[in-house]
Formats: structure tokens, C-alpha cells, sequence
């Protein structure tokens, strides 16, 4: 058995699988307008503020291991300040871009010229699995605060 083979496509697979829980595909489809900028009672964000931070926090795991020039921007750039999308555009580029990251995220998965184990070289020890793996726990962590969201905003079934 080819052992990185099988990492790097239990890897690739982990970035959206819908194995344990929902995926993010799943938890975003057919939110109304409506809803989107509004925060449940006794829940800290709206589905807007969910959606974004996911994506900002995946595009930037994705630009540290691909930047040599990376800077990490300040905590606050994680979450948008608005509660609400700027408009229905933004809403599905913000969808839009997290499902293209992701992508890349999985094309960098399986290309083997990228050594999993191998420490980042601008980074200060974590290694491209490491990262990998921070990202499919942070997106499986938000994805079911959307889903919870949802259910308190009385749209999911």
C-alpha cells in the first residue's frame, strides 16, 4: 500500500466530506436573504459573519503555505465588523471563493512535489499536514455553527 497515496486523498476528501457532519456546501444552500444578516438570540454571529470568517481564515491558511512573503494580518481581519453582507453579490462571492480555496487547498494536497511532513519554510515549525489539518477543523468547527444558527433562524430542516 502506498501509504502518502492514501494520506493525501483521506486529506483531499477531508476538505469537504460530509462523513461525520454537514459540509459547508450543504450548510450554505438556500439561506434566504432575509436571515443572513441577522444574529440569533444567545448566538454570537450571523450566517453572513459565519460564511466570511470562513472564508477570510481559509484563504489565509492557504496563503501561508503558498506566500514565502506572508504576513499575518491583524485578529480583527478574521471576522467581517458587519452583520450583515454589503449585498447579494458579495454573499455568493464570498461562497464562491471559499469553494475555489478549497480547491486549491486539495490541489496542493495531492501534488507530491509538496512534502506534507516537511516544515513550512517561512513558517515557525508547522509543517503543510499541520495546516491542512487546522483548516478542515476550523471550517468543520463553523460550518456547525452555521448549521446551529440556522436552526435558531428556523431555516434549516
Amino acid at each position: 500500500m502506498d501509504q502518502d497515496k492514501t494520506l493525501r486523498e483521506h486529506l483531499r476528501k477531508l476538505l469537504d466530506w460530509e462523513d461525520a457532519h454537514v459540509n459547508f456546501d450543504t450548510a450554505v444552500e438556500g439561506i434566504p436573504q432575509s436571515v443572513r444578516g441577522v444574529i440569533p438570540e444567545r448566538l454570537s454571529h450571523s450566517p453572513w459573519q459565519l460564511i466570511e470568517h470562513l472564508r477570510l481564515t481559509q484563504v489565509d491558511i492557504l496563503d501561508f503555505c503558498r506566500d514565502s512573503a506572508y504576513v499575518q494580518p491583524p485578529m480583527e481581519h478574521y471576522w467581517p465588523s458587519s452583520a450583515m453582507p454589503p449585498n447579494d453579490q458579495a454573499w455568493e462571492e464570498s461562497i464562491e471563493a471559499f469553494r475555489r480555496d478549497r480547491e486549491t487547498l486539495k490541489e496542493l494536497v495531492v501534488d507530491n512535489s509538496v512534502n506534507l511532513f516537511a516544515r513550512i519554510p517561512h513558517g515557525s515549525g508547522q509543517t503543510y499536514l499541520r495546516e491542512l489539518l487546522l483548516v478542515a477543523d476550523h471550517n468543520a468547527y463553523h460550518v456547525a455553527q452555521l448549521v446551529t444558527t440556522r436552526r435558531a433562524l428556523g431555516v434549516w430542516s
